[in-house]
């Protein structure tokens, strides 16, 4: 077929344009931030930002300990905090003006980091009550951010590295500024689900690095589910081998401790959960004897239910393991989970039915549940630890120490169920509106947004028992291939809500921060996906 010379010359000129127009240079200017406040994420409590700026030499510049610190070169978290935030501000770039002389009439030579308490926190964990305030006061000749402890030096580190920007020639500038800052609530958590699919290191790693861009402080590890069991026990250690997915999809104490050492080190919390009694085929493979056998009729179906809660060794067993999970695990609470237990099993096993009939007429399935978990309540307080449970252990009627806190899950009627919570005085932890695994299309950060944790009807008192919330993805269709960008920056709404004022609402001011926060994390290493369409400056500046 021969086709007609108009037609090849139409087809030869399209195909030079779109070549052409590929090595044009694209003068579109990407979506800068319209914000006053720059793009600083989360907002700040206060913040004033000069016009006047200042600016960076990355030869010159160092992030140095202040005088009168209480911490000093000995302080390791901060040593390596200085290192790395230094490598965020500089690191990306070609320093195309590295050896050249300051452009500007005035230059910032250092950061000083003060920690004004006499204990610096240096050598500890991070936990509920963690003072992570800070003021941060930038002018020439030296910037300088106090802080009562080493927790508030790591989030005002974060804010410095992000009032730094670099100019079209690769010159870095900050603008004189002064900031006041301390989060609204004390819990501000990213659950991952490592049973589901098997989550490697580097991608906990890299979702760490990502949770101390947004302020948040605690890693809430659903390690193992019915699907596997990658946690290794050392005392248990037929669990893992016998229910992870393979001898490759295990996480060994050495990688559990390296996780929380990284997380330490961000001033970030390594919540575990072990949930019981459902969600535990997967504890069966190695510890069969646990479950429930379920029975079709009068015999046995050979399928297994929920852990058995009748037997004795059944709280032997895990008296042994929450054990060592308490040893393993330095934070002061451990997740007991609790959730979405099915009873026909117990209902189909004959032991079961004549344990619940022996307790009398008034006895529930849903009592027997209550029984298990005041068991295990009591196994957490005798190694002087405390629980956190889902909400539908409160709802069942656990008799739950004071000290407890309820994460409220359940998307319905939340707010009633905070306000239920906390009337009797227990604290609580909010995810239901936070469930990132649920994906629509378009922008719904917003709706994560738009979130007001405190709306439940109550009194103040009860309001103060709301220890913040949790942003969380579920594992069925999340693995290291998509764990990072499906969280970010989705999950950065829901830090600025958990950190900022109540009254930082205005979604047009948090978009245009958003955009720049989600283009910085790219710099950073951190794959989250785009807000809307557009591009970012460094794609621009460095292709």
């Amino acid at each position: 077929m021969v086709l007609p010379e108009a037609f090849v010359q139409l087809l030869w000129l399209s195909t030079a344009l779109a070549a052409s127009s590929l090595r044009q240079p694209r003068h579109a200017e990407p979506p800068r931030s319209t914000s006053p406040f720059g793009p600083v994420w989360p907002l700040p409590r206060s913040i004033d930002i000069s016009p006047n700026r200042l600016q960076l030499a990355p030869k010159r510049f160092q992030i140095v300990h202040g005088p009168g610190s209480s911490a000093g070169p000995h302080c390791s978290l901060l040593q390596d905090a200085f290192r790395r935030y230094y490598e965020y501000i500089f690191g990306y770039s070609k320093w195309q003006n590295h050896d050249k002389k300051s452009l500007a009439d005035t230059e910032l030579a250092a950061l000083q980091v003060i920690i004004t308490s006499e204990e610096s926190d240096c050598d500890k964990y991070p936990d509920i009550s963690s003072d992570e305030a800070y003021q941060l006061s930038v002018g020439e000749p030296v910037a300088v951010l106090k802080a009562g402890k080493v927790w508030g030096a790591l989030r005002g580190l974060e804010t410095f590295s992000q009032l730094v920007y670099e100019d079209d020639y690769g010159s870095f500038f900050i603008n004189a500024s002064d900031i006041t800052d301390f989060p609204r609530f004390a819990h501000r958590g990213i659950l991952i689900d490592s049973s589901r699919h098997f989550l490697p290191l580097k991608s906990i790693l890299t979702n760490l690095d990502a949770m101390a861009f947004n302020k948040f402080n605690v890693l809430h590890w659903h390690i193992v589910d019915d699907q596997s069991f990658p946690y290794q026990s050392i005392t248990f250690p037929e669990l893992s081998a016998q229910g992870s997915y393979s001898y490759n999809h295990i996480y060994t104490p050495t990688d559990v401790r390296l996780v929380i050492e990284y997380a330490r080190l961000r001033g970030i919390r390594v919540l575990p959960e072990f949930d019981t009694p459902g969600h535990t085929q997967a504890w069966g493979k190695g510890h069969r004897n646990i479950l429930t056998p379920c029975y079709s009729g009068e015999r046995p179906s050979g399928s297994y239910g929920p852990v058995n809660p009748i037997l004795n060794s059944t709280y032997d067993f895990m008296a042994k393991l929450f054990k060592e999970i308490s040893t393993v695990f330095p934070d002061e609470y451990i997740h007991l989970g609790g959730d979405e237990v099915d009873f026909s099993c117990w209902k189909s096993n004959p032991d079961v039915k004549a344990f619940v009939r022996k307790q009398g007429i008034w006895y529930s399935y849903a009592k027997l549940e209550s029984y298990y978990i005041d068991k295990m309540l009591d196994i957490v307080s005798s190694i002087n630890k405390k629980s956190i449970v889902w909400q539908e252990v409160f709802d069942n009627g656990a008799e739950l120490p004071a000290d407890s806190v309820v994460e409220v899950w359940m998307g319905n009627f939340y707010e009633e169920e905070l306000r239920q919570v906390t009337k009797e005085g227990l604290s609580a932890i909010l995810a239901a509106p936070w469930y990132l695994d649920y994906i629509s299309y378009g922008q719904d950060w917003m709706k994560y947004y738009k979130v007001e944790p405190l709306s439940f009807i109550g009194c103040e008192s009860q309001k103060s028992l709301v220890l913040g919330g949790e942003a969380c993805l579920w594992g069925e269709f999340v693995d290291a291939t998509n764990l990072i960008p499906r969280l970010w920056p989705r999950a950065s709404a829901v830090g600025e809500r958990l950190w900022s004022s109540k009254n930082v609402t205005d979604l047009e001011d948090a978009y245009s921060r958003l955009v720049e926060h989600r283009c910085r994390m790219l710099r950073r290493g951190i794959a989250a996906q785009p807000l809307y369409v557009g591009f970012c400056q460094h794609e621009v500046r460095n292709p």
